[in-house]
């Protein structure tokens, strides 16, 4: 009997103890894009493209229909995305004056003291070398799309022929072939398209040019009572060049151009051959006033959807590596851009604003048997969630200094409660001429002050206008709003302690 009483108390013990112990922890892949709009991905329900390879990430796990970004700009959303941080609080607001300092914490090297392998490929674009990566290898400042340079951990550089998406997704099934298979690992791959100047791989030249674009219901804004709007340098008519953004130049073979110079005979050939007729037939039209405008929006439109084709086609190749290898199973799969960006609409391109278009960014997640294929998630998220996300799913503690917070309850837990508020904002005051602002984002409105170049308010009822045309701020009838809105930014701007945001709205007492 004593024996029997002993075995069974084993047996408690090895099932308490198999009970406690961690699952298998995931891998972690995070594809992050540049400049990718949600309107051009397929899987949000835009008819621009399809994006078949992003569209089954979201098929086979979650698609976020309300993520968002912190301050739309290139190297500060990195740096939100790797330290869980506003961009007052890591240091790297802008792409002017700003430098990232890689001495500080980052969700890459908590995995590492957690045991993950770590890397980064592609676009890294923070001023600095990347710190606390077992590996890296990435591209000088943009990059470019053809022959790009990649600077090595040893801090040489080396050209590498052929098309950039491409390159870097080779680099990256370099690394994970030769990664230490015995540990998990997290590997960040940074994509340089769709940055402009939007130049198509070769062969993806001319895929959209039997496509007809509808204009942007309000391509043609007037920008009527919006000052920040009215004042900034982002237009397609205005500011899209000829030469530099829609690769129209008289002679291919002797332009001086950087990104076309730097192309080998043979892609120059194959540019020119596609590009001049076009040109040509520019010259011949000669169009002018509103012809020319939406000229320009055609070819804009033809160029970055070509573009993001590749992307979509490394995202694929990403997704086959993982299949082929045994690694889908257990492996995170995230596909991000690092902010939105305009196809027309308000008739620019670009970002900056805390406008939809450009706040708003795309991201899909797959992550077998944790999340379900198809989930549609309608939380408020953003960039700075991911780094907290990471390290709760990889059962690594969060630091308390990030000020993120982990989705994956979101996900799995019907009964979780997101953010009911996001908080904004962008600092740059130089490129485009688009003015700082912060700013505040509920379920239905949105209050924006912008400052420096412009000085005002603007406040949005998304309800009633998504566009956002209609500036109500200072409008009969919503006094209650704009103080209500104006007590919940105080809210936010204590927690996440802004205190240069807090400190101009000191100077303005307690008027709104």
């Amino acid at each position: 009997m004593k024996q029997v009483l002993l075995l069974m108390a084993a047996f408690v013990w090895s099932f308490a103890a198999l009970a406690q112990q961690p699952s298998k922890r995931p891998n972690i892949v995070i594809i992050v894009s540049d400049d990718h709009a949600f309107q051009a991905i397929s899987a949000y329900g835009g008819n621009l493209m399809q994006t078949p390879n992003i569209d089954r990430i979201a098929k086979e796990g979650a698609t976020f229909n309300k993520a968002y970004v912190t301050n739309s700009i290139c190297g500060p959303s990195r740096a939100v995305i790797l330290t869980g941080k506003y961009s007052h609080k890591n240091g790297f607001k802008d792409n002017e004056n700003s430098h990232f300092d890689g001495s500080q914490n980052s969700f890459i090297k908590e995995l590492g003291k957690g045991g993950y392998q770590t890397a980064w490929v592609g676009k890294w674009h923070l001023e600095s070398d990347p710190q606390g990566f077992d590996y890296w290898k990435i591209l000088p400042g943009q990059g470019h799309y053809f022959n790009p340079d990649f600077i090595n951990m040893d801090g040489s550089r080396e050209r590498i022929e052929g098309y950039v998406t491409s390159i870097t997704e080779d680099v990256a099934e370099e690394w994970l072939d030769s990664r230490d298979k015995s540990k998990p690992f997290a590997l960040v791959i940074g994509h340089k398209a769709t940055h402009r100047t939007w130049m198509p791989d070769l062969d993806d030249m001319g895929m959209f040019d039997d496509k007809t674009f509808p204009l942007p219901a309000n391509f043609y804004d007037n920008y009527t009572n919006r000052e920040a709007a009215r004042v900034q340098d982002m237009t397609i008519d205005k500011t899209m060049i000829m030469g530099y953004d829609l690769k129209m130049y008289p002679d291919y073979e002797n332009t001086r151009e950087g990104n076309i110079v730097r192309m080998n005979p043979e892609q120059r050939a194959r540019l020119a051959a596609y590009y001049q007729p076009i040109y040509n037939d520019l010259m011949a039209r000669n169009l002018q006033g509103k012809q020319l405008v939406e000229w320009k929006y055609q070819r804009y439109m033809r160029d970055y959807l070509a573009t993001a084709a590749s992307l979509d086609r490394s995202i694929g190749r990403t997704l086959d590596y993982l299949d082929k290898n045994g690694l889908a199973d257990n492996t995170i799969v995230i596909y991000m851009s690092d902010q939105g960006f305009y196809m027309g609409e308000h008739g620019w391109f670009d970002k900056r604003f805390m406008y939809e278009e450009s706040f708003r960014t795309p991201m899909v997640m797959r992550y077998p048997g944790v999340v379900k294929p198809g989930t549609k998630s309608e939380h408020f998220v953003m960039n700075l969630d991911i780094a907290p996300t990471m390290l709760d799913a990889a059962g690594v503690t969060i630091p308390k200094d990030m000020q993120g917070e982990s989705f994956l309850p979101l996900l799995t837990s019907k009964k979780a409660k997101g953010r009911d508020a996001m908080y904004y904002h962008y600092y740059e005051n130089g490129e485009h001429s688009v003015s700082p602002h912060f700013g505040i984002k509920t379920g239905r409105y949105k209050l924006i002050r912008f400052y420096k170049r412009v000085e005002g308010w603007e406040l949005y009822d998304l309800q009633k206008d998504p566009s956002e045309m209609n500036n109500l701020y200072g409008k009969k009838g919503y006094e209650k709003i704009t103080a209500k809105l104006r007590k919940q930014l105080d809210g936010l701007l204590d927690k996440y302690e802004d205190d240069g945001a807090k400190q101009l709205l000191a100077k303005e007492g307690g008027n709104i």
